[in-house]
C-alpha cells in the first residue's frame, strides 16, 4: 500500500470519510460479515475474507472509512492480547498533533 495510511481512533473517522486510515483496536463482537471494535469507541468493521479475527484480542485494521463511519478492511493483523492502547492512543494524538510529519491533508 504506497498511500499514506493515518492512525485514527473512533474520533477521528469522520475527518477520513473515503480515506484509507490504520486503527489499533480490541475486537469486541464478531457477527458475520462484521466485527465491532474499541479504538477510543467503538467502530463497526466490515469484513472481507481475509479477516481472521479473535474477540479479546487486539488487531490492527487498515481499511477505508465509509460514509456511515464504519471501516471496510482491506487489511487485518492480529496483535494478541499484549497490547498498551494508552501508549497507542498517545501515537494517535501525536499523529494528529504534528500531522505535516506523518501524513498530507
Amino acid at each position: 500500500m504506497s498511500e499514506s495510511t493515518p492512525r485514527v481512533t473512533a474520533a477521528y473517522l469522520e475527518r477520513f470519510q473515503n480515506d484509507t486510515v490504520r486503527i489499533l483496536a480490541k475486537v469486541v463482537s464478531l457477527r458475520g460479515e462484521k466485527a465491532t471494535v474499541e479504538a477510543g469507541g467503538e467502530v463497526t468493521l466490515v469484513l472481507n475474507r481475509d479477516s481472521h479475527l479473535q474477540v479479546g484480542h487486539a488487531v490492527e485494521i487498515i481499511g477505508r472509512v465509509q460514509s456511515d463511519l464504519s471501516v471496510r478492511v482491506l487489511m487485518a493483523t492480529d496483535f494478541g492480547t499484549n497490547i498498551d492502547f494508552t501508549a497507542a492512543d498517545a501515537v494517535v494524538d501525536a499523529t494528529h498533533r504534528y500531522k505535516e510529519i506523518f501524513y498530507e491533508r
